[in-house]
């Protein structure tokens, strides 16, 4: 897959990813906690630097792109 995710984008999306799933375990037994696993989303395509959505609307925060 291409590269199209770079710099402080993927930097936000996964201290986003990150601080969701923390509060999952940090939030008490609140009826909406299944909403902090969203936090996933942004993590994983900080961490592939990669995003499905980017790809569609051909977007790209990557300096270089291969």
């Amino acid at each position: 897959m291409t590269r199209n995710v770079g710099g402080a984008d993927r930097f936000l999306r996964i201290l986003i990813g990150l601080s969701l799933i923390a509060g999952f375990f940090l939030d008490g037994d609140a009826s909406y906690r299944w909403l902090y696993l969203l936090g996933i989303v942004p993590l994983l395509t900080g961490l592939m630097r990669t995003c499905p959505a980017y790809s569609i609307f051909g977007i790209s925060t990557c300096k270089l792109t291969r």
